[in-house]
């Protein structure tokens, strides 16, 4: 598809910067608003892949904004209006440079280090015994640095707070959001017969507040299990059933990429390109329980600009 948004270069009235992410485009309006634009664009191992999934902007900015919406009692969020299928508007904050992390289940790459011998990620300690997927007691909080550039690193809550990095107050802040954000996220899952494995979740600050920014419950940001089938695929020994972008990392790892230097990333076809698409929407339908209905991309960079600009100039 053509139609897909790998880049934008829009000039918005009163625009003071503009930052590029791995997948999306954010614009400052006067240190007062951010206008982001959630691209096709895919990334994983903190790579960009080469090409663009239709519709998966929409998908992540959809599901994101349903959930600020749905979260907005826990915590504070940074969201004000979505004037596109693809647009977030909300608030200037001034992001903490560490992202949260919590986990309910041993999969993805907490799995790979434990299974490589490692009893401890970010100071929580794991016990030994346990198989590919099993719940935890109650989930672990492993936040991680935020990288501008490479790849985020794990790092303790101690280390956190005794290098500065945040203070003791904010942190345990940002904790209890975590913690109170994933019980909702976990509850809201359920009722649509799947279970949040793991998700993340960045905070930023505004005149002494904090306030939950960026995405969250995506399948960019969260891993889903079908809930159907679970424990019998456990008792097994068998793979579970996900909806996640974790099958976008086992076809490149199966490929032979993990983002490492020298490594190319595999070619990636039509159909495969297409296949992605299609478990986006399919994460969407499941986690929001509605049809998605594909917004009109045949000029979508100009619907983008149009439906911004009207926004700013009643704002």
């Amino acid at each position: 598809m053509s139609n897909v948004i790998v880049k934008t270069d829009f000039t918005f009235p009163g625009q003071s910067k503009k930052y590029v992410g791995k997948v999306r485009d954010v614009y400052t309006i006067e240190d007062k608003y951010l206008i982001m634009v959630a691209t096709d664009r895919i990334s994983a191992f903190d790579v960009v892949l080469p090409k663009g999934i239709p519709y998966k902007g929409q998908v992540l900015n959809q599901i994101a904004s349903r959930f600020l919406d749905a979260t907005s009692d826990i915590c504070p969020n940074w969201k004000i209006a979505t004037p596109d299928p693809v647009v977030t508007i909300g608030r200037y904050c001034q992001p903490f440079p560490v992202e949260m992390i919590i986990r309910g289940y041993l999969t993805g790459s907490s799995w790979r280090s434990y299974k490589n011998g490692k009893r401890e990620i970010c100071g929580v300690p794991i016990p030994d015994g346990m198989k590919e997927h099993q719940r935890f007691p109650e989930p672990i909080v492993t936040p991680t640095t935020k990288a501008v550039e490479g790849h985020d690193e794990d790092i303790s809550k101690e280390e956190i707070i005794r290098t500065g990095l945040v203070s003791k107050e904010d942190y345990e802040q940002m904790e209890k959001y975590t913690i109170a954000l994933f019980r909702r996220g976990t509850e809201m899952a359920a009722q649509k017969g799947l279970i949040l494995v793991d998700t993340k979740y960045e905070f930023g600050k505004s005149e002494g507040t904090i306030y939950l920014i960026d995405e969250i419950h995506t399948p960019d940001s969260s891993r889903y299990f079908y809930k159907e089938g679970y424990e019998e695929r456990q008792a097994k020994g068998e793979q579970q059933k996900q909806l996640s972008k974790e099958f976008v990392r086992e076809w490149l790892m199966a490929n032979g990429f993990q983002g490492q230097t020298g490594q190319q990333v595999p070619e990636m076809t039509e159909a495969w390109v297409n296949q992605i698409s299609e478990r986006y929407i399919e994460l969407y339908e499941n986690i929001i329980g509605e049809k998605f209905v594909r917004s009109d991309v045949s000029n979508v960079l100009s619907r983008v600009e149009t439906n911004v600009r009207a926004w700013i100039d009643k704002n």
